[in-house]
């Protein structure tokens, strides 16, 4: 009955199962080349080729059985026909089959292998989402088949200790980084700055961004009152650490509004200023930043002190401190923290000593490091372990650091640049 086949219909079967063997193949690979987390997204638009193909991908052992089951038995059946083929035209003997096996092998490899997987590897998304229609029913007719196979794979799974389906286990940190980095041209510049901030606070404590102690600006009730009303009415924020005789005796937070409102009325004493205090809110160090934003919102609180084990101030940080590590510096900066630091004509940095690390790193573009001290003071004395002379040079992380100020123990102002070949061209 073959015999009566035309070798024009065998050429026709011919093409017909390269194309059906390259549907296969483009299937496979844009199936396991898809984006699943775009595939989720496509899925709670409410594609239904986007359900389909998440079904499919739930069970990738029978996804694969009916491909793998159906490409094995369209390049077996092309073998058979150009082995046909093959006698027709050269008739029958050992060289028809090699040039038969030959000439399958390379149609199989250009047309059904690779061509249609670099296809597919290019286009997952589309390709995919339209061969689901397909592969759907396929599975369904073929399922008591790919059911018995995959009892053998299985099997050979559990032998070899290797778990049949893939635990999705999500994203890293580093890797949710890495897509926002290579995401640039979909994320604008202001955004991705943001994402990256915000994965940076998973590391840093409260340590890293609290305003030292020596730098807290509070309200003495142990002062004159008028001091103190003029300390008040002066501030440049709008909370003040109200304290009696130091920072270690905190008597509570006082707004200035409330106080400003208070003295409307009547001008307040001291215990009038008592009375609209609030309670102090502590912390302690060490506390994850991202920890802190999630209590300062439980606890309804916009600042807290840091205390350290025995129960000294350490530092104070407040809500925005935290929102500008995300999305950076507000526009209104009080003249205490805007004067830690400024800049020479010769690119030199004048600093405070009890300047933030983080602060001259991210605004005037040096690269300290910020796993051990936090100021600038911090630094030079763990890099020298004594106190140093005014006109003391060295080098820290790559910067030239000259101290020009020493002062009860403490460095007070140093001299900035960049790095050593740079200090080197200034002088």
């Amino acid at each position: 009955m073959i015999d009566h086949i035309s070798l024009a219909s065998l050429f026709t079967v011919q093409v017909i199962l390269l194309l059906a063997s390259g549907f296969f193949s483009i299937a496979e690979t844009s199936m396991m080349a898809l984006n699943r987390y775009r595939l989720r997204h496509l899925v709670r638009e409410g594609r239904r080729s986007a359900r389909l193909t998440q079904q499919l991908l739930e069970r990738t052992d029978r996804l694969l059985g009916v491909i793998l089951l159906g490409n094995n038995l369209i390049n077996s059946a092309s073998t058979v026909v150009a082995t046909l083929i093959c006698t027709r035209l050269f008739g029958e003997g050992e060289a028809t089959l090699a040039i038969a096996t030959a000439g399958i092998t390379f149609f199989i490899l250009v047309f059904s292998e690779i061509t249609p997987k670099v296809i597919g590897a290019t286009f997952p998304e589309r390709i995919a989402l339209s061969s689901a229609y397909v592969l759907t029913p396929l599975l369904r007719l073929a399922y008591p088949v790919v059911w018995f196979v995959n009892l053998f794979v299985q099997g050979l799974l559990r032998i070899l200790f290797i778990p049949s389906r893939n635990a999705d286990g999500g994203m890293s940190m580093q890797e949710l980084r890495t897509l926002v980095l290579e995401g640039g041209k979909f994320i604008p510049p202001k955004h991705q700055s943001i994402f990256l901030n915000l994965f940076d606070l998973e590391s840093m404590t409260v340590d890293d961004t609290m305003t030292p102690r020596g730098q807290i600006e509070g309200v003495d009730l142990d002062d004159d009152i008028e001091d103190i009303r003029s300390a008040v009415s002066t501030s440049h924020h709008t909370r003040l650490v109200v304290y009696e005789g130091s920072l270690d005796k905190v008597a509570g937070i006082l707004h200035v509004r409330k106080f400003l409102n208070a003295s409307r009325r009547e001008p307040l004493d001291k215990a009038g200023i008592r009375a609209i205090l609030r309670e102090p809110y502590f912390l302690p160090q060490g506390t994850p930043l991202l920890t802190q934003l999630t209590n300062f919102q439980e606890q309804m609180r916009h600042l807290g002190l840091v205390v350290d084990e025995y129960g000294d101030v350490l530092g104070l940080v407040t809500m925005q401190d935290i929102l500008e590590e995300i999305v950076g510096e507000f526009a209104s900066q009080s003249p205490v923290a805007g004067g830690l630091f400024r800049r020479e004509d010769d690119g030199a940095v004048i600093a405070e000593g009890t300047c933030p690390l983080r602060v001259l790193n991210r605004k005037a573009g040096f690269r300290f490091p910020l796993d051990g001290a936090k100021t600038i003071n911090g630094l030079v004395l763990d890099a020298l372990e004594n106190i140093p002379e005014p006109g003391t040079s060295l080098l820290v992380a790559g910067h030239a650091v000259e101290i020009l100020q020493v002062h009860d123990r403490m460095v007070k102002v140093v001299r900035l640049r960049a790095s050593a070949e740079e200090a080197t061209e200034a002088a």
